[in-house]
């Protein structure tokens, strides 16, 4: 099933390009040198940059910095400069950067505090802080979240790609690729999404918020606690895909394997996971993906 793209929403909903013999792929390396090498080298197990960006396109690139927390709380700077760099690379025009923080909390400052705004500078990309601009109130089509203010800067943006952390959360029970989309709401809005139905709401939210490229940091991850701080161990691996409901599966399995961990070994059991299915967001079970190793 295709989410349809006849609604407001960030980025616009497609087929996933990213397939390997008529199943959803899911890139996963473990042994590699520099980030920018384990990126390079898992996007290219899957198809490829070009799968999604063509020459003169402009990229909305989602982090993770809800706070100033070192990773995996935030995401790593110089992993998401790296992603920003391959963008380039790849024939985008332009990249962005797009970020909102916590409550209470200045995004801007958040991403002076990590280096995140000048490592991205650097790379060339221009940074939008979200809080700053104007929000725009849209329609999910969802039961347990109906509307949500999403920023306009965001809402002209084709395509996306996210750069993800691999976490537990205390609330959420993880915070992947579905749970990334909450950055995209207005602040104020995310406290009354933790109320009730959490797990429902975020997986409702991304109806209207369509990412064509999921990079995840996997090389240190928590396996209880967090989104801030958390139990930490090492995985060492980068994943990718096209598809978030693979990819969150994939990443729960490898956080669920650690002894002491917070998480379930059965993936599909959750609730983000299983309202996802319902909603069309991905894959249904085992048999519609592939991990590509490399």
């Amino acid at each position: 099933m295709l989410v349809s793209s006849d609604k407001d929403g960030i980025g616009m909903a497609a087929a996933n390009p990213y397939k390997k013999d008529g199943r959803v792929a899911v890139g996963k390396v473990a042994k590699f040198g520099s980030s920018k090498e384990a990126i390079q080298r898992v996007v290219s197990l899957i198809g490829g940059f070009n799968k999604v960006v063509q020459r003169g396109d402009e990229i909305l690139l989602k982090p993770n910095f809800n706070a100033a927390d070192p990773p995996p709380g935030s995401s790593d700077p110089d992993f998401v400069k790296a992603v920003i760099e391959l963008l380039y690379e790849h024939g985008a025009k332009k990249v962005v950067l797009g970020e909102s923080s916590m409550l209470r909390l200045s995004t801007r400052k958040v991403l002076k505090e990590t280096g995140m705004l000048k490592k991205a500078e650097d790379a060339g990309a221009e940074v939008v802080i979200f809080n700053e601009g104007k929000w725009k109130k849209v329609a999910t089509g969802g039961t347990y979240l109906k509307n949500v203010s999403l920023p306009e800067t965001a809402l002209e943006s084709k395509k996306v790609v996210y750069t993800c952390c691999m976490k537990t959360h205390r609330f959420a029970k993880f915070t992947f690729s579905l749970k990334l989309a909450v950055g995209f709401m207005r602040p104020r809005e995310r406290m009354r999404l933790h109320m009730r139905h959490l797990e429902e709401k975020v997986s409702d939210l991304n109806l209207v918020v369509h990412p064509h490229l999921i990079i995840m940091d996997g090389r240190k991850c928590f396996i209880s606690g967090g989104p801030a701080t958390g139990d930490l161990r090492n995985p060492g691996l980068v994943l990718a895909s096209g598809d978030r409901v693979a990819l969150d599966v994939e990443a729960l399995k490898t956080v669920a394997a650690f002894d002491g961990s917070s998480l379930r070994s059965d993936p599909w059991s959750y609730t983000q996971v299983r309202r996802a299915v319902e909603l069309g967001l991905g894959v249904k079970n085992e048999q519609e993906y592939e991990v590509v190793d490399g």
